[in-house]
């Protein structure tokens, strides 16, 4: 399986994926900087979390003007995959590839820990290897994490099931003492209407080896991979 990583001025997670790719899963990864026009021949591309230009006028209002962008586009539309973690939602959510915007943390405050998330949807490419209603613990790191939608979007994005992933205690529960950031209805990841893209607050490539204490992370990539295999 091939990936591409994107690379944005400000980029600082992209070595965490390519790591996980290439090192962890043993796949075939590039990074791929954000002025290039054109995309190889790639199975699921990553754009990852930092702070892309810097976050100047609102996280991921900049990239999204980048070239690559509209290869992402593109590529999305004829049912590629892609995940966007962190910054990476932001930019699918500046770009209208998925449906929303985030504002600022409620605390207004950045905030970088470990959380609970628990599993909405376990049949797509990102989440097969779970059980709707598992719990994983995860990491997050934002300042921009509150995810936020009119009231006509969030009916549509639950109609859908497009909800992935909400912020949970470690038994389960969605209440607001285990929402971080005062995401509506606890939310920490939605995908597009069709399932091909995922956009998550939350950092799998942080916690997808042992030797970091925490390997959960590691079922997101791994359901990439089960996946692309079933479809070839």
């Amino acid at each position: 399986m091939k990936f591409g990583v994107l690379v944005f001025p400000g980029s600082n997670c992209d070595h965490d994926c390519y790591h996980v790719i290439k090192h962890v899963l043993k796949e075939d990864v590039d990074f791929i900087w954000h002025k290039e026009e054109r995309l190889l021949d790639y199975d699921c591309i990553i754009i990852p979390g930092g702070f892309s230009f810097g976050d100047y006028l609102r996280p991921g209002a900049i990239s999204k003007f980048s070239p690559i962008m509209k290869e992402v586009i593109r590529f999305g539309k004829e049912g590629g995959l892609i995940l966007g973690i962190c910054n990476g939602f932001q930019i699918l959510l500046e770009s209208g590839i998925v449906q929303g915007t985030m504002m600022k943390n409620r605390s207004l405050r950045f905030i970088c820990k470990d959380v609970y998330i628990r599993i909405e949807d376990s049949n797509t490419p990102f989440t097969n290897q779970m059980k709707r209603g598992d719990i994983i613990k995860i990491p997050i790191a934002h300042a921009d994490g509150n995810y936020f939608a009119d009231e006509e979007t969030i009916r549509d994005i639950e109609e859908n099931h497009q909800i992935v992933f909400r912020y949970s205690t470690s038994n389960g529960e969605i209440i607001d003492e285990a929402n971080p950031n005062g995401s509506l209805q606890n939310i920490a990841g939605i995908c597009n209407k069709e399932g091909n893209i995922l956009g998550m607050m939350p950092h799998p490539e942080r916690c997808s080896e042992k030797i970091l204490g925490n390997d959960s992370g590691l079922m997101i990539f791994k359901s990439i991979l089960k996946w692309t295999e079933g479809k070839r």
